[in-house]
């Protein structure tokens, strides 16, 4: 051991290689970026005439999302993309900090409806690669999150309801890959917003070429009866979770004990699911809605004389399956939790790194592209098996971040990736199957 301390001593350091590539492995994002047209898009769409730093949209926004893609969550960590040869594996020209956070100020609420329809069209160009749901069923979540600040210098942050500083940006996903179809950052702790976005979504996934019916799940947050009918008159069916009001309650009450249904729980406790119909409102306005209950208490007797009483979680649904499967199909809105998660921790959404509103609001639709990019490369280079859940970190860790160095042989470039990576075949047929797509415009 003191061996080995010693010999590790007598290293020198020096930083001074200029054919290393930092991340070697954002070739394959690359490819992926230029198989969808990406800067050539950002261009056409993003116009920020005579703003400030306005210039060159594409190649600044796509410096943002290379950064975020390997672990950037401030504007400076762009400088990693500038070491090395790094910047010969990216299909774009790399922008320097200073001229970020200047293009980011010069976003306004218009320029943020810009680069919205460029992650929708984006969507659309990865699903006509072979990443889209077809005519299959798409069931797509709906949630809320927060991303904490710190301090009063950020412009449109508010304590909601959890007391918490900070933002409060809607999130849509789509349930089987964790995709996100749309991103709204929002001022204040307001709740509104809701409808207009579910509108936003459904005409998008259309335009993306989503051909099969559409479903909506969606927590107790959303639950307000014009986000239920702009869904029906859409022809998008729904399942959101209601708040337990004296009205609930009292429907719930009225379920009589035959009616329950035993259901699979962890140990410990025990669960039933029942259905019943809510009646609300009276004359023209009277709603009948299918409202799923499901009752759980524990059952450890220590535990349950401290809790005796069952809980109740209660939706509303139109979802044409029956009480126990669409009791599972709903609680599956927990994965859009996961998606969240990933888009904090993976891609860089746990800070937003400027005062002003729109800047971070931009920042966001940066991190969506970061986040949807790692899931088509994920599904269109066959990274792992179809369905399993993508995490950014891990396929960061295994095919992004890995060091490079640029060799001229023969007047062929070559890039040298270290002896006995694991995960060397998974890169070679990652890279090999996004080489393969046609270039879309």
């Amino acid at each position: 051991m003191g061996g080995v301390s010693h010999a590790i001593d007598h290293f020198d350091v020096t930083f001074d290689d200029e054919t290393l590539v930092a991340d070697a492995g954002l070739i394959v994002v690359g490819t992926l970026m230029t198989r969808l047209g990406l800067e050539a898009l950002i261009n056409s769409t993003v116009r920020l005439v005579g703003r400030v730093g306005g210039a060159l949209a594409g190649r600044k926004v796509l410096t943002l999302v290379a950064a975020i893609l390997v672990g950037g969550s401030h504007i400076d960590h762009a400088d990693r993309l500038r070491a090395g040869s790094t910047q010969a594996v990216l299909p774009f020209r790399v922008m320097a900090p200073s001229t970020l956070g200047t293009f980011l100020r010069a976003f306004t609420f218009g320029h943020i409806r810009q680069l919205d329809a460029v992650i929708g069209e984006t969507i659309r160009r990865a699903w006509a690669l072979g990443g889209g749901p077809g005519g299959a069923p798409l069931t797509m979540d709906l949630d809320s999150t927060i991303c904490e600040v710190h301090g009063k210098a950020k412009q449109g942050a508010a304590y909601g309801y959890t007391k918490v500083l900070g933002y409060h940006p809607l999130v849509a996903t789509r349930a089987d890959t964790g995709e996100v179809l749309h991103a709204r950052l929002r001022k204040g702790s307001s709740q509104r917003g809701a409808k207009r976005s579910a509108e936003e979504l459904v005409a998008r996934v259309r335009r993306a070429g989503a051909r099969g019916p559409l479903i909506v799940r969606a927590d107790a947050g959303f639950w307000n009866y014009a986000l239920v009918d702009t869904l029906s008159r859409l022809g998008v069916a729904w399942s959101v979770t209601v708040r337990v009001n004296p009205q609930i309650r009292a429907c719930i009450d009225g379920i009589g004990d035959d009616a329950w249904t035993a259901i699979v729980y962890p140990d410990g406790g025990e669960a039933h699911v029942a259905e019943t119909t809510y009646v609300t409102g009276r004359g023209r306005r009277q709603r009948r809605l299918r409202l799923v209950v499901r009752r759980t208490r524990l059952t450890d007797p220590a535990q349950a004389r401290l809790w005796p009483d069952w809980r109740h979680h209660a939706f509303i649904t139109n979802v044409a399956l029956g009480t126990v499967a669409v009791d599972q199909f709903h609680r599956d809105h927990a994965r859009v939790e996961l998606a969240i998660r990933d888009l904090k921790d993976g891609a860089g959404l746990e800070h937003c790194p400027s005062g002003r509103f729109f800047a971070n609001a931009a920042w966001l639709a940066c991190a969506v592209l970061a986040h949807n990019l790692i899931r088509w490369t994920a599904r269109l280079g066959r990274v792992h098996p179809s369905g399993r859940l993508t995490v950014t970190r891990t396929v960061r860790t295994r095919l992004l971040a890995l060091p490079g160095r640029l060799v001229n042989r023969s007047r062929r470039w070559t890039l040298r990736l270290p002896a006995r990576w694991p995960w060397a075949n998974t890169f070679h047929t990652a890279l090999r199957r996004i080489r393969s797509l046609p270039l879309l415009t």
